[in-house]
């Protein structure tokens, strides 16, 4: 009998297991620490083509070796990947997996180490708790779980795709082969938005068809537990700007005078929300309705939240939800960049002549990012502002005392899918049976993924397998991937890969 966690999966039938995947993972995972780490020395910002198409060739030199046929689907900036390899059942299905081979800039001299592109393993220091840096040739000695490899995209979202190389290799060990086709789509702009994919799917719609979307990206739960995250928010984002007079001017001569922008931003962006966190623009919030049954799913997920806040450096968090997990299947209105005139040894006795807000908006499954958007906008008007798309006109600048320039960019909107339908079950026996840990079963990911169009615009169940540690430093400096992270994501893969569907 399985012993049920919450509303997650349970302890599998270890007995039915014909392979040993804990020392498959262990094997295939350390014959290819050298594939991970020349991987990891390639660059993949998305600004800089030449270093994209570097990782192109790599990737598609990797899966064609392991019979998989390439066609670079073609975009007006940089191609996506779709690799196919079918099953030798002509009914078979077809599950698409997704992951994303682009990391996100980098600002070197924040990393602790000589380059981010030249990945090194570290452990952690158990006098400080700092991570420093062991000799890269320690992989090929036994391991310890609780190292890392710290480089650019090692956990976002190179390290699955490096898992996903060793679980191939590790059944074709046991000469197992997947059940169904299988395409692989690789993304190489996922971090700039993936503002392509939308129209690749109008030019290819046969090409991308598929079952079952399956999509390997974000983070695990923090407990390290294999997970299945069942959704994704959306995102819109918002660029605001408040004007004061024509260029800085002096604080002296013109304090108590000019009215100034960054104080007439600060307050606006107060307004919108309450001392504990909650958005206080109207009709924000419409749509989301969470039952008893659904909140006390949600409250059973094994979160350590006195943990997660001492990570954070916190006290009391935002009270939007009643947990870390209710507070997710809620939109969130975040500011995530501000500037108005200089701060430490370049701030000058100005009064700033313009405020810049970037905000961005989390979208969840009951809320439309079109609605969203127009509902602060609404809000801005009640407050007296005068919205424009462009910099002010003098007309303008006489005429209105509260200017604000509005810009917002596309998005795109959250997916769900049925936490304990077909799909879910099938999911979950798949990992089980490579694992003796509980599974997490998670309704929704905080982060968004520019995959999105797909579930809508091919009407295709989608499911988040996430593998990856989630303190990984993810979109910052010093991103890493835990070792035991990528020896279970492997075990993860093979359940995956070798199951019927």
């Amino acid at each position: 009998m399985r012993k049920i966690v919450l509303f997650l999966l349970i302890v599998p039938n270890v007995f039915a297991q014909k392979i040993s995947y804990d020392s498959l993972a262990m094997n295939f995972g350390k014959k290819h620490f050298p594939t991970l780490i020349e991987y990891l020395s390639i660059p993949c910002d998305a600004n800089y083509k030449e270093d994209i198409i570097k990782n192109v060739v790599w990737v598609e030199n990797q899966f064609t070796q392991r019979g998989f046929s390439s066609q670079r689907l073609e975009t007006s900036t940089l191609p996506v990947l779709l690799l196919t390899k079918k099953s030798q059942n002509p009914n078979a299905k077809t599950i698409m997996f997704y992951y994303h081979s682009d990391g996100q800039p980098v600002i070197p001299s924040e990393w602790f180490q000589e380059n981010p592109f030249k990945p090194v393993l570290k452990k952690k220091n158990a006098k400080d708790n700092s991570w420093e840096i062991i000799p890269i040739d320690n992989l090929e000695k036994q391991v310890d779980p609780e190292w890392r490899i710290f480089g650019r995209a090692s956990s976002d979202d190179k390290g699955p795709g490096v898992m996903l190389l060793a679980a191939f290799d590790a059944l074709a060990s046991k000469n197992i082969k997947t059940p169904y086709n299988l395409k692989i789509l690789v993304d190489f702009e996922e971090e700039k938005g993936s503002v392509n994919l939308p129209s690749i799917i109008d030019k290819h719609k046969n090409l991308l068809s598929s079952d079952l979307l399956l999509i390997f990206d974000g983070p695990g739960h923090a407990s390290n537990l294999p997970t299945i995250t069942f959704g994704a928010r959306g995102i819109a984002t918002i660029t605001l700007t408040t004007y004061g007079a024509y260029t800085p001017q002096h604080s002296g001569h013109y304090g108590n005078y000019l009215p100034n922008p960054a104080l007439r931003m600060a307050q606006l962006l107060a307004s919108m929300k309450s001392d504990d966190g909650k958005v206080l623009i109207p009709g924000f919030y419409d749509g989301v309705n969470l039952d008893a049954k659904t909140k006390q799913k949600l409250k059973e997920v094994p979160d350590n939240l006195a943990e997660m806040n001492a990570k954070l450096g916190i006290k009391t968090p935002d009270k939007v939800g009643e947990n870390y997990q209710e507070a997710l299947t809620f939109p969130s209105l975040n500011i995530r960049g501000l500037k108005s005139g200089e701060v430490g040894t370049l701030a000058a006795t100005i009064i700033p002549d313009k405020a810049i807000a970037e905000i961005d908006i989390r979208i969840v499954a009951a809320t439309d990012p079109v609605k969203l958007i127009k509902n602060v906008k609404d809000f801005i008007l009640s407050k007296g502002y005068y919205l424009v798309e462009n910099d002010p006109t003098p007309e303008e600048r006489a005429k209105h005392d509260k200017i604000i320039r509005i810009a917002t960019r596309p998005g795109y909107g959250a997916f769900n899918t049925e936490l304990n339908g077909s799909i879910g079950i099938w999911l979950e026996n798949a990992l089980a049976k490579t694992t003796n840990k509980s599974i997490i079963k998670l309704p929704t990911m905080g982060g968004s993924v520019p995959i999105s169009p797909f579930v809508t615009k091919l009407g295709v169940t989608a499911v988040i397998i996430p593998t990856v540690n989630a303190d990984n430093n993810q979109h910052s400096a010093n991103e890493n991937l835990r070792l035991g992270n990528y020896f279970d994501g492997i075990k993860t893969m093979m359940g995956l890969l070798s199951s019927d569907f």
